[in-house]
């Protein structure tokens, strides 16, 4: 688009301002412009047109008239071209354009309104050949800091050279890749990975502190992230816009080169668990760890983690999230994603009893990012060195596996632990198990259910205190012979006496089901 200051600097045009019109409305942009003669051409002018004419209407309406039919159209404003018969512009139309704040230019006889008409054209095409080479230049300098592996930062580096905007690159996540200029929050992360997990993804939103414009970046059809510029949508202007786009489209370059590279990162690690798991290998097991940062020498431990419930998968970007922790921490690992679970393995020189408060460090890190989901992670223990990975590996999974099939249970155990009976458990299928500890507890539940007993409890605390009698007695505050008579009835409706050990595994497993449920 041009102004009416930039056609009045042409000298060659001849123009005069006659009425400014409001402030900044000479500095306003004009769409085209649009010769007319009619005495209410408001539904043929289009908004933002400047209206070229030489009066023939006065004498069919007033002045007045004439420009308020020209400001309901939206017209930018008014030349009005002398001619022999009329050698100045008539006073009331200069009245009326003032009255109406609508900007008036006069043209002298000598230049036609095509004059005019060519230089917009002009300004138009210089416009858009600076555009274009701007565009081409920006390319090559957006493609020269991918290609040197500048990221996302060196993106925006790039654009904020041609437009001074506050932006931030975000990932689906809610993780912040880069910026310059802007400064987002955790919560105004968190809705711009809200924005980008609809389908189609929000193009604009509300940030708290006002409107943010989302450029989506992608690759392959999937949106990884945006592309986000502190102002509202309205508020940019056209060469702002493509500049943005651009960006966005060589941002998804960077996406589609960080994806691949993870990708073959992701199978490399699944193979050195593959390898570990075989038994063999140790050789080229150990130089694994070593590509990965890991010392294959050094004391080892592996974590198994995974979203609580026995049919919950593994959901996009847990992975990256579990490494970027640990980058964070200082602690090199590989980090080997599965359907099921996502398995890591550490460098661990500092004591043992840290590593289950990382684990929680890292549980957490994964609640926020997955809110709602409950993580859970299993440890295996330590490994002197890489050729004793097989056991820690194998045990770590199998304490995730327990762990995400005990609703409400702890979120970290290592395997040891556990206890026999709760490895046992998980290896037993849910329905079986709540089967059992129905069939076993139900009579206990009527029971106390009919009388307001108190078998179950009885029977909960008889175990609890290992059998002694007077000890679970005085816990209960009873008498021993009323104890004895309570686990006399529990015995009867069960058919499991306590006094036989058997039969106490029974009911310590049915009450063990019942507070994983």
């Amino acid at each position: 688009m041009f102004t009416l200051d930039a056609l009045v600097s042409d000298a060659a045009l001849e123009l005069t301002v006659l009425v400014p019109g409001p402030a900044g409305a000479l500095e306003a942009p004009v769409a085209w412009v649009h010769n007319t003669e009619l005495p209410d051409p408001s539904a043929y002018v289009q908004e933002k047109e400047l209206v070229l004419t030489n009066g023939l209407w006065l004498g069919q309406v007033p002045a007045a008239e004439f420009v308020a039919n020209v400001k309901r159209a939206g017209a930018a404003g008014i030349v009005f071209g002398l001619r022999a018969e009329m050698p100045r512009t008539p006073e009331e139309l200069i009245l009326a354009c003032a009255e109406a704040g609508l900007p008036l230019l006069e043209i002298s006889q000598a230049v036609p309104f095509t004059a005019i008409s060519h230089a917009a054209a002009a300004i138009y095409t210089d416009q858009r050949q600076r555009g274009l080479i701007g565009m081409v230049r920006r390319g090559d300098a957006l493609a020269t800091a991918i290609s040197r592996g500048a990221g996302a930062s060196g993106v925006l580096r790039v654009l904020t050279k041609d437009h001074d905007l506050p932006l931030a690159v975000v990932d689906r996540m809610g993780r912040l890749l880069a910026t310059t200029g802007a400064q987002l929050d955790e919560e105004q992360l968190r809705i711009v990975a809200a924005g980008l997990s609809r389908r189609p993804p929000a193009l604009e939103l509300d940030l708290g502190t006002g409107l943010a414009a989302l450029y989506p970046v992608g690759a392959v059809g999937d949106i990884d992230a945006a592309l986000v510029c502190l102002r509202p949508l309205f508020g940019l202007a056209p060469a702002e816009h493509e500049a943005l786009e651009q960006a966005a489209r060589f941002l998804s370059l960077e996406v589609a080169k960080q994806q691949a590279v993870q990708a073959i990162e992701m199978r490399f690690a699944g193979e050195l668990l593959e390898m570990v798991l075989s038994g063999g290998r140790t050789t080229e097991v150990a130089e694994r760890l070593r590509a990965f940062g890991v010392n294959p020498a050094g004391p080892l431990t592996v974590c198994a983690l995974a979203l609580a419930g026995e049919e919950a998968s593994t959901p996009h970007g847990l992975a990256q999230v579990i490494g970027d922790f640990l980058a964070s921490e200082g602690v090199p690992a590989v980090v080997a994603g599965g359907t099921q679970d996502v398995v890591t393995v550490l460098a661990w020189n500092r004591p043992e009893p840290e590593l289950s408060l990382l684990a929680e460090r890292l549980v957490k890190a994964v609640d926020k990012r997955f809110p709602g989901r409950r993580a859970v992670a299993g440890l295996g223990g330590l490994a002197p060195h890489s050729a004793g990975l097989r056991r820690p590996l194998m045990r770590s999974r199998e304490a995730c596996r327990v762990l995400r099939r005990a609703p409400g249970g702890p979120t970290v155990r290592g395997f040891a632990e556990l206890g026999t009976h709760r490895l046992l458990l998980g290896l037993v299928d849910q329905d079986t198990l709540r089967a059992f500890s129905h069939d076993l507890l139900a009579s206990l539940r009527r029971h106390d259910a009919r009388r307001g007993g108190d078998l179950e409890r009885t029977v909960r605390a008889f175990l609890d205190h290992d059998g002694q009698w007077a000890t679970t007695a005085a816990a209960l505050h009873i008498h021993v012979n009323t104890l004895r008579n309570r686990l006399a009835k529990a015995a009867e409706l069960t058919g499991r006496d306590v006094n036989r050990t058997e039969d106490r595994v029974d009911l310590f497993l049915a009450l063990a089901i019942d507070a994983m449920a």
